[in-house]
């Protein structure tokens, strides 16, 4: 049996993980752990932080509605609280539009180019 070691099965992140993956500061992932309650990592007994699928998930929504959207924090928490899965589902919706439109630049670049 061939060991897989796709990153997407893992159940833990560490913060330098999660900050990577998200080119944010930790600083500033454990400053939303304070304003966002959606996000909580586990703890260790040492007090290393363990980030779960769920968690990535959440942040990636903060960091949509703050960077990608400018919102304040107030705005994004409130908006976050009102109404969680339709932050999520528009979210989502959002970054699949932007991928085909990506994928509709890239087919008139190809088309161009052979013309």
């Amino acid at each position: 049996m061939a060991l897989n070691t796709n990153k997407d099965l893992k159940t833990y992140y560490s913060i330098a993980e999660v900050s990577e993956m998200f080119s944010l500061p930790a600083s500033l992932l454990r400053y939303w752990e304070k304003e966002f309650p959606t996000i909580r990592p586990k703890k260790g007994g040492n007090g290393v932080r363990m980030y779960t699928k769920d968690d990535i998930e959440e942040i990636r929504l903060v960091n949509d509605l703050v960077k990608g959207r400018n919102m304040k924090l107030a705005a994004a928490r409130e908006l976050i609280q009102r109404n969680h899965d339709g932050a999520r589902n528009t979210n989502d919706l959002l970054n699949r539009l932007q991928g085909v439109r990506q994928q509709l630049i890239d087919i008139k670049q190809e088309l161009d180019s052979i013309v």
